[in-house]
């Protein structure tokens, strides 16, 4: 796959995530976070659960212990940055959930750099920032009504961008980026409903209500959109792929604005440009930079 179709999937994932911020938050006016979590990624999983058994035939090397020791770990990582998100959008807005979850841009060089010793390309040193002040100016610029929910979701930036980095690791190593896929949306929504009988009441009348809420973030936001991102992350480095990704704030603001009433401040629209200006950057300059190299090395030759 080609890097700039890789880099078109992951904006596609964007989107479908910054609308499924919506639907997280409605759903939480008739069921409780982990309740919602574990029937989402149970659909989702479910969904994917064809094409991962697909894959898998056309590519029957054995995993290794340490692949599946990733695996694991990588599905906790999602397991847990689900679960605080969700949780913390019961008090949070939507828009200020898709800002704060965007904190994982930030995270994720720093993050691989000291985990795989991955340095990322000098371009990401000027997108991150752009990319962090732009989502910063999402916001209206300032962080006012800070609560417990917006807490919860700086939280889980952290462990989202373990989950980027892990499974952009992972889908290379193994060549199954569906099947890794599958099983984190499976063990992420086993361990969520297992945990939601303890904690929480579900009922069937709760997730009734939600129905619709669940279809999207089951369908789209985790079986198309999550699927999107494991096969477009083979292609593109992890840094770049988070600040692609930061992007989903963005819609997580469109969609609270037209659904939820939330509306967007006129700085908000400096912020958009700003977030689209940083994609635009990591994703343009280093290809342009290579050929300018490779040109460079073919006349001096």
């Amino acid at each position: 796959m080609s890097r700039p179709l890789a880099a078109l999937m992951l904006l596609i994932c964007t989107m479908l995530w910054g609308f499924a911020f919506v639907a997280q938050k409605s759903a939480m006016e008739s069921m409780g976070p982990l309740t919602f979590a574990g029937v989402r990624y149970l659909l989702g999983g479910l969904l994917v659960l064809p094409l991962a058994f697909w894959e898998r035939r056309r590519r029957p090397a054995p995993l290794s212990p340490t692949h599946w020791a990733l695996i694991i770990a990588m599905s906790l990582m999602f397991f847990i940055g689900s679960w605080l998100q969700q949780s913390g959008l019961a008090t949070t807005t939507a828009t200020n959930a898709g800002f704060l979850t965007g904190l994982y841009v930030f995270f994720v060089p720093l993050l691989g750099f000291a985990i795989f010793r991955n340095r990322p390309h000098p371009i990401i040193f000027a997108g991150v920032p752009l990319a962090l002040i732009g989502i910063y100016y999402l916001n209206g610029g300032g962080l006012e009504s800070f609560n417990g929910g917006d807490g919860l979701i700086v939280i889980s930036a952290v462990f989202w961008a373990m989950h980027v980095i892990l499974l952009g690791y992972i889908a290379r190593a193994t060549g199954l980026p569906i099947f890794v896929s599958a099983i984190s949306f499976l063990f992420a929504g086993a361990v969520a409903l297992g945990l939601a009988f303890v904690i929480e009441t579900p009922t069937l009348h709760g997730i009734g209500v939600g129905w619709l809420e669940i279809a999207y973030a089951g369908i789209l936001s985790t079986a198309v959109a999550f699927t999107f991102q494991a096969i477009g992350q083979q292609y593109v480095p992890p840094a770049n792929a988070a600040i692609i990704l930061s992007a989903e704030s963005l819609f997580a603001a469109i969609g609270g604005a037209l659904l939820l009433g939330d509306r967007l401040p006129p700085i908000g629209y400096a912020g958009a440009a700003l977030i689209f200006a940083a994609v635009v950057t990591v994703e343009a300059i280093p290809p342009l930079w290579a050929k300018r190299q490779a040109h460079v090395a073919r006349t001096t030759n």
